[in-house]
């Protein structure tokens, strides 16, 4: 799996240059057969707007939202893209400045006002950004574009118009929810945020989103299930995904944090940005929480710790005689990888991105094993017993359990990222192959498929072709677990078409079509197909 590509053309900037949107869809020129079966529409999430008014947004996660459209019906293709119309988009075309603050790019006052009215600017208080630029996923019958903020808004998946903003504070008490839920087999849907808990500490609620029922809105029947505490009382773990089998949560709380006390105060006052108020602890570690979902209760009995590691993605989570198997996309130590994705870092000449990567942590695919049942005569014994794995658990004397991860994957400054499963199938099950994005020093150059079970890999790489996440699609009917397509959306600047869907065959990861067209795509980030 390890890519001896290199980039020396520097291609990989086309991906984060600014575009405009189409008013009509392009007809795709296909290449290869489409399966007779494949129809409906790839929607994907991802910044298209890098700089406004002269001024550029500083980081990956900043540029104002687009919604792409790949639909797929008859055996033809077209594409098709819109901005989404956020308030934080609006206000900045009008204003022709950025206006809200993004996750790593500040905003200030007008400088049009006088200066009493900048300076009362500053002590309105945050004004938290719209731009849902991370994901769109249906709730019920309805699309939502989302980020990680208490906002997220309701677009039409035919159309890409943008319908309504939504404020989830309204509904849930949360500060923010991910942008990677989980959803169960009749539509119901889990996710997870953090929140203020008793005495005006921290917290993480996990958060239930019943099916759609009589043409209702779900989120207004929606409701916290469980409250998970946090390891320090103005301090939550950033979070960004979680994992979920049948009968249980997990959320993996690690050592980046957000200094909340820095959030409320310094940003109001000096244009601080949301990066700059997350700091590491670099003495906690990393701890696991473990809930059930039905009743819904914390296991506050089981206290999981392990060393530090940077976590935004679980590939999967799933039960086996007694022990609760989580499956990781890990970045060693406390170090934030977000740091590395500045704009100013992934759009330097090749020689210079590799040699700012260096210094990132490393990437590692990690298999930890939580048992469910501890005793204290264990004490200092692995509690595995799973022949297939070499992940261990042992119990201490204060009465936790120091896990050691089985390293699936590892790979000198290449990630296995993003990561897809045949989620229908295999959510919260024993399964055997995970798919991601394959991140060289941090630009993806291509898509891997990884057997869990036997650590064996199979790469589609192209020169100067830039993939993005590829998601999952099963064949009607299927029953083996890799039958089915890949799709991910490929650049390839200087092609005549420098932008096309890629079809692969997930059983073997060999190429089965290609629909080209004459625009390019800039980077997303993730996305879901609609049949």
């Amino acid at each position: 799996m390890v890519s001896r590509v290199e980039h020396p053309a520097g291609g990989y900037k086309k991906i984060f240059e600014t575009v405009e949107e189409l008013n009509e869809p392009l007809p795709a020129k296909i290449d290869g057969v489409l399966p007779s079966w494949l129809g409906g529409s790839l929607l994907r999430m991802g910044p298209g707007l890098f700089e406004v008014g002269g001024e550029a947004f500083k980081h990956l996660f900043d540029g104002q939202a687009v919604i792409h459209k790949f639909d797929l019906k008859d055996g033809r293709v077209s594409y098709c893209r819109r901005f989404l119309r956020s308030d934080t988009y609006v206000r900045a075309l009008t204003e022709n400045r950025v206006v809200i603050t993004e996750f790593g790019t500040a905003a200030y006052p007008d400088p049009c006002k006088n200066i009493f009215s900048r300076f009362f600017t500053y002590f309105r208080g945050v004004e938290v950004t719209d731009n849902c630029v991370v994901n769109i996923y249906p709730i019920g019958e309805d699309f939502y574009a989302v980020t990680e903020s208490n906002y997220i808004t309701k677009v039409d998946p035919d159309s890409l118009e943008t319908l309504k903003k939504v404020d989830l504070c309204k509904y849930l008490s949360v500060n923010g929810v991910t942008a990677h839920p989980h959803t169960d087999a009749d539509g119901t849907v889990y996710n997870i945020g953090n929140c203020f808990g008793k005495n005006m500490s921290l917290a993480y609620n996990i958060v239930k989103i019943p099916p759609q029922e009589d043409g209702s809105d779900p989120l207004e029947k929606s409701q916290v299930v469980v409250q998970l505490p946090s390891s320090e009382r103005l301090k939550p773990s950033y979070v960004h995904s979680f994992g979920m089998t049948d009968k249980y949560f997990v959320f993996v709380e690690q050592p980046v944090k957000i200094n909340l006390l820095k959030f409320l105060s310094s940003w109001a006052i000096r244009g601080t940005t949301y990066m700059d108020c997350f700091e590491s602890n670099e003495s906690m570690g990393t701890w696991f929480h473990l809930a059930t979902k039905d009743p819904p209760d914390y296991l506050s009995s089981h206290k999981f710790r392990t060393s530090a590691f940077n976590i935004f993605h679980h590939i999967n989570t799933y039960e086996d005689r007694g022990f609760v198997v989580v499956d990781l996309c890990t970045w060693k130590g406390h170090d934030f990888v977000y740091k590395y994705l500045y704009m100013a870092n992934l759009t330097q000449e090749w020689e210079e991105v590799k040699k700012r990567a260096t210094s990132a942590p490393q990437p590692e695919v990690r298999r930890y094993v939580l048992p469910l049942d501890t005793h204290r005569e264990e004490q200092g014994k692995n509690l595995v017993s799973l022949s297939y794995t070499t992940a261990t658990a042992v119990l201490h004397s204060d009465g936790t359990v120091w896990l050691e991860p089985e390293v699936l994957f590892s790979g000198p400054r290449q990630a296995f990222e993003f990561p897809q499963i045949n989620y229908s199938l295999c959510r919260g099950k024993k399964y055997s192959f995970a798919y991601g994005l394959g991140l060289n020093h941090f630009i993806p150059d291509r898509i891997v498929k990884l057997n869990v079970q036997t650590k064996e890999t199979r790469v589609w790489q192209e020169e100067e072709s830039y993939p993005s996440e590829p998601l999952f699609v099963p064949t009607p009917g299927a029953t083996q677990e890799d039958d089915g397509v890949l799709l991910s959306v490929v650049v390839k600047p200087g092609a005549e078409r420098p932008s096309f869907l890629l079809v692969l065959d997930a059983a073997t990861l060999e190429e089965v079509a290609r629909a080209e067209v004459n625009v390019i795509i800039p980077v997303t980030l993730h996305g879901t197909y609609k049949p």
